[in-house]
């Protein structure tokens, strides 16, 4: 019930209208998890959310941009992304991360449940 697993969709494109992350996305009711993976030289664009957002870099290194703030999160170090603050990343080199949410209004479907 409570084992995380993140061996299925892999290679589901998570938020295409404006990322190129690919990788599972599991939700409950009021979180969401994704494990990404962003090849280097990949982006998520210039967007915002109601959900507040924290971005833990398991492998590489992302440059990201947080409202006036530009900054590089490398392996064992996170990004926290406040609510309705505009951030983008830019995988400096092949990146593997791990993506928290709460749950507001997911735009884009999930592949799992949390249970």
């Amino acid at each position: 019930m409570g084992l995380v697993r993140f061996d299925e969709h892999t290679d589901n494109l998570v938020a295409g209208q404006y990322s190129a992350a690919r990788g599972p996305v599991l939700r409950s009711e009021k979180i969401e998890v994704a494990k990404i993976y962003f090849a280097k030289g990949e982006s998520a664009q210039l967007h915002a959310h109601p959900e507040e957002q924290v971005i833990y870099v398991l492998r590489g290194r992302l440059e990201v941009i947080l409202g006036e703030e530009r900054y590089i999160v490398e392996a064992g170090q996170a990004s926290y992304h406040p609510s309705n603050v505009p951030h983008a990343v830019r995988a400096l080199e092949d990146t593997e991360a791990l993506s928290f949410k709460n749950i507001v209004n997911p735009q884009y479907p999930s592949t799992g449940a949390l249970r």
